[in-house]
């Protein structure tokens, strides 16, 4: 079975840290596409970060560039998301989605990064984790 499980939410105040970590599990040998999204109620779920594995290309939202940084442990499947300079706006859901398809070339590669994983149909999503920021 496929599981992909965050954890590291919590309430911070602004200006705080936290990093996030997903674990995937299960039958897959490599998950090579992977990203964060997150969601508030009543909005659509955003792309926030996201790493193409194998090559290290990594993408973010423009909100969070320069304060949040997305890695990747292959060794033991593990995604993280470290978050620095927390602002309220930051406040949601957090969730991991993971794709393995491989995908040929920088091309296709570069664009499913660009896409925070969605482009293809192999996309499995973790049931999220909470980020609460007070100013």
């Amino acid at each position: 079975q496929v599981r992909l499980v965050e954890s590291g939410g919590d309430s911070v105040q602004a200006g705080g840290s936290l990093k996030l970590s997903c674990v995937a599990s299960g039958y897959i040998f490599r998950w090579n596409c992977m990203a964060w999204f997150r969601q508030v109620p009543g909005k659509e779920r955003e792309g926030v970060a996201a790493i193409y594995t194998v090559t290290g290309s990594v993408m973010y939202t423009e909100s969070v560039k320069g304060r949040f940084t997305i890695s990747h442990d292959s060794a033991n499947n593990t995604l993280f998301l470290e978050m620095n300079s927390l602002e309220p706006e930051d406040t949601a859901m957090y969730y991991c989605a993971a794709d393995p398809t491989r995908l040929p070339g920088v091309g296709r590669r570069d664009a499913a990064v660009r896409n925070y994983c969605t482009g293809g149909s192999s996309l499995r999503w973790g049931l999220g984790t909470q980020v609460t920021v007070s100013s």
